[in-house]
């Protein structure tokens, strides 16, 4: 091997989680133990997001042996990324080496992490003089390999953000001078029904599109959107207040985020909305409103299609009796929750006491991620609830179904997230968040005020 360089040794979940890193290590040298061939091959089968993780990973494998450029498997080959692969690194490429040692009867005996272990040991015996980290996406793993005194690192090439405190949270207070700031350059008018205001972009001032900016005037306060930034001035619109007798399908905002999300959710302009919030913030009632609005009341959206990222997302649920529809019923608590509200006499409004819950039955579909793959939803308004349990390969997978006319909605929480090896950083929910930000079409709000009960604020507070 190459001195002057690292070697890291990959773990098999770093690979069937990213089947590209093996091409993500820049100019140093991946290490493969002969455990995690054998790891890969036991767990190829079947149609989960991970056994397809797995294949992928044999046949980048195998692309590399056959183009080795005449180089023995024991020299090194060169980890040249094939076509598709987007890497933001320079041009030089390390090698890939496997474990050539043969496996004795014993040694098949003792546990997979151990044999890593092991192998590491005697790599790094073999090159005294060359740095040897192990990636692991398992946390006990890499405390084993700190007991011994190896070098363990998590995986983060995928991280979204370095720091979660970072991620961008849709709207922003301004300074109680803003008016001031801005009094020589401002431009007003009123269009539609609608304000709207355009201002010159300050230094400090840093907007995206369809953010919401909110500033004090006097005793009340001013609530606006940014709608396009253009030639350093932004404009804004704004806002529409959903907090008193202007509802939709019967729901009024009980906070200015609230406020925010409903705007945003009802712009047909919008098609892309994240939303993030703790449980009992209104993150699912918000959306079946809007959507309800829109396919009943307004026929913008044909209908609403609600799916979930389960705990066993890319898993067979066909243990489960009847149709996929009913498969996916029991995963599906918050919607049949959430409609008992926007159909009751009370609550529901004049359009929720006339609807039956059959015709509401119609025009909201559940649908299962196992067959999302193929499919293009056309003028759909589309829910995906739980979307903190989703990788950021998983989320590509479901925003690239849309079609024309369709609004997909994300909502999710990130404190919340069960998928095993995902967090904070490297949840696809918080993938889509940061690198949709800046696009025009797409809006994104943070939730921080449950509104639930005060028996679950004080209960979220308190244990």
């Amino acid at each position: 091997m190459t001195r002057g360089k690292r070697i890291y040794v990959l773990d098999t979940n770093v690979l069937m989680h990213d089947p590209t890193a093996l091409y993500r290590f820049e100019e140093h040298d991946v290490f493969l133990p002969m455990t995690v061939l054998e790891e890969l091959d036991a767990a190829k089968k079947g149609t989960s997001e991970v056994s397809r993780n797995v294949r992928q990973v044999s046949r980048f494998l195998n692309e590399l042996i056959e183009h080795g450029n005449g180089r023995r498997i024991g020299e090194g080959i060169d980890l040249i990324s094939p076509q598709g692969v987007n890497l933001k690194r320079g041009k030089a490429v390390g090698r890939l080496y496997f474990q050539t040692r043969t496996t004795n009867g014993k040694e098949s005996k003792v546990k997979a992490d151990n044999q890593i272990l092991a192998a590491i040991l005697e790599l790094r015996e073999a090159h005294p003089n060359v740095p040897v980290v192990l990636v692991s996406k398992d946390i006990n793993l890499r405390i084993k390999a700190s007991i011994y005194g190896i070098a363990a690192e998590d995986y983060e090439n995928d991280r979204a953000l370095d720091d979660f405190s970072l991620l961008y949270a849709g709207h922003a207070e301004l300074p109680e001078d803003f008016w001031t700031i801005h009094q020589k350059d401002l431009k007003s008018w009123s269009e539609k029904s609608h304000t709207f205001y355009e201002v010159k972009l300050r230094k400090n001032e840093e907007w995206f599109p369809h953010q919401c900016l909110y500033v004090a005037d006097g005793d009340e306060t001013i609530d606006l959107r940014v709608l396009e930034l253009h030639d350093g001035k932004a404009r804004l619109q704004l806002l529409d207040d959903y907090t008193g007798s202007h509802t939709v399908w019967g729901i009024a905002a009980r906070n200015r985020e609230q406020n925010f999300a409903l705007n945003v959710l009802m712009d047909p302009d919008v098609d892309f909305v994240t939303l993030l919030g703790t449980a009992g913030t209104g993150k699912t009632l918000l959306a079946l409103a809007a959507g309800l609005a829109q396919v009943m009341d307004q026929q913008r959206y044909r209908e609403i299609i609600m799916t979930r990222a389960t705990v066993s997302v890319g898993e067979d649920i066909g243990f489960l009796p009847g149709t996929e529809e009913e498969k996916m019923t029991p995963w599906m608590g918050a919607l049949t929750d959430n409609l008992e509200v926007l159909t009751s006499p009370s609550e529901g409004g004049a359009w929720g006491r006339a609807a039956t819950n059959d015709l509401l039955a119609s025009r909201i579909k559940i649908r299962s991620l196992n067959f999302m793959r193929g499919r293009t939803f056309l003028n759909r308004y589309v829910i995906i609830d739980e979307a903190q349990n989703l990788t950021p390969k998983q989320m590509k997978t479901l925003l690239t179904r849309a079609g024309p006319g369709t609004k997909m909605i994300c909502l999710g929480n990130v404190e919340q997230i069960d998928t095993p090896y995902l967090t904070e950083t490297t949840s696809g929910l918080t993938y889509a968040v940061d690198r949709f930000k800046s696009w025009q079409h797409s809006a994104h709000i943070t939730l921080r005020r449950g509104e639930r009960s005060r028996l679950a604020d004080y209960a979220s507070e308190a244990l």
